[in-house]
């Protein structure tokens, strides 16, 4: 279970998260809907860990996540909305390269990688630099990089985003699947995407 208790948190003195709690479970898809500014980009960055809430906490297991950080970052994946990539890399090398950053042995990481590939119709590209990749297919690599390690909480930042409606439904399909294999997956969603998940929190 991944839950935040009261987040608040401030730029310059000015607050964009502002007693904000939740919890998520485990098997739920939840989506996160709010307006610009609302603060959706900088609760995800609380919850992956990459800035600390101001105020408040985001308890993993019942434990902070500051205290067991190493932990909690070696069970979560995160995409980002915008696909920060190594573009000279082709997509085999990059999901190689996060897979051994994550210390999968190399024979069960070749697999992963195909199974990936293959599953979100990216194979036959997979020797292209990424420069070559559409924002769609540079997106479904990072998911694919994201999963390499089978994560138990899942964190998408507009997973949906680039996609075609063959692609999207492939990734609706893998999402809902991993949320019946009891992942914890919190995805923020467009007003044109909404309803593809579960259940949705707005902020």
């Amino acid at each position: 279970m991944l839950e935040a208790r009261d987040l608040r948190h401030w730029y310059s003195g000015v607050a964009v998260l502002n007693g904000l709690s939740f919890t998520l479970e485990r098997g739920k898809v939840t989506g996160y809907l709010g307006p610009n500014g609302a603060g959706k980009s900088t609760t995800v960055k609380i919850l992956t860990g990459l800035i600390q809430s101001s105020e408040g906490q985001v308890l993993w297991n019942g434990q902070s996540i500051t205290k067991c950080s190493i932990e909690f970052k070696a069970r979560l994946g995160y995409v980002p909305e915008e696909p920060l990539v190594y573009p000279f890399l082709s997509g085999f090398e990059y999901l190689q390269l996060t897979g051994r950053l994550r210390g999968i042995p190399e024979k069960l990481l070749g697999h992963k990688i195909d199974a990936l590939l293959n599953l979100l119709s990216l194979y036959r590209s997979r020797h292209s630099p990424l420069s070559t990749y559409s924002k769609g297919m540079q997106q479904k690599i990072l998911l694919a990089a994201a999963l390499l390690h089978d994560p138990d909480v899942l964190i998408l930042d507009e997973p949906l985003s680039g996609l075609d409606i063959t692609s999207s439904l492939i990734v609706r399909n893998l999402i809902r699947s991993l949320a019946q294999r009891g992942k914890i997956i919190r995805t923020m969603v467009s007003k044109n995407h909404r309803c593809a998940f579960g259940s949705l929190a707005r902020i």
